[in-house]
């Protein structure tokens, strides 16, 4: 017979974020699907017992400075959930601009997830299920929210070279590549590999503070 606990499906709170390897260009051949990289603050969200958290990597309680992403975790037909993505506020052209996250204001109506994974579902721990698996339930969720705060960061499939040049010339912070069958593992990971662009305002924006922290 099983125990009570056996029975009580297991939610998961905090957990470290699988952090991606970098590489110069993206991997080649079948077995890969790629994401926009945005420009904005890694941010898991929870939602538990009715309540509502946001996290950052660290484990900081940012709840109260996102309350549209709030709201759209809070309208989702779900018991319990847990989301990984990245907290980003975007321009007219839908590109993420990182100061108006960074010099916003504290609570930024403004910003909004763009979930890229789902960990837990209704107490099913979903971390050992292939990527692939865990995108789909992931798409179904966030179209049924409907919800401004909450939005999906769709993957594409293609040649990682050809993705890279196109989000290139967008102005994109680059790409991510996850390999397909792939399990959710915290702390880094070379299941998923990221490639910046160059150009981008990020790559200057850590050059110089690498700078001016010698």
């Amino acid at each position: 017979m099983l125990s009570r606990t056996e029975h009580t499906p297991r939610r998961l709170g905090f957990i470290q974020p699988c952090l991606p390897s970098r590489a110069n260009e993206p991997p080649v051949g079948p077995g890969w699907i790629f994401e926009i990289k945005l420009d904005g603050y890694r941010l898991m969200a929870q939602r538990r017992h009715g309540g509502i958290r946001l996290f950052t990597r660290n484990g900081h309680d940012w709840t109260e400075r996102y309350p549209a992403v709030a709201a759209a975790m809070a309208a989702l037909r779900v018991n319990s959930c847990l989301l990984d993505g990245e907290i980003a506020v975007t321009d007219d052209q839908g590109l993420a601009v990182f100061d108006r996250l960074r010099y916003g204001p504290r609570v930024n109506p403004a910003a909004m997830l763009w979930a890229f994974d789902l960990l837990e579902l209704d107490g099913e721990d979903l971390r050992a299920h292939p990527i692939e698996q865990r995108k789909r339930k992931l798409g179904i969720l966030v179209r049924s929210a409907g919800a401004a705060g909450l939005q999906l960061c769709e993957h594409i499939h293609g040649r990682g070279a050809e993705i890279f040049a196109a989000a290139c010339k967008l102005g994109c912070e680059g790409i991510v590549s996850k390999r397909l069958g792939s399990r959710y593992v915290s702390g880094r990971h070379d299941a998923w590999i990221k490639v910046k662009n160059p150009a981008a305002p990020a790559v200057r924006r850590e050059a110089e503070e690498d700078w001016g922290a010698r």
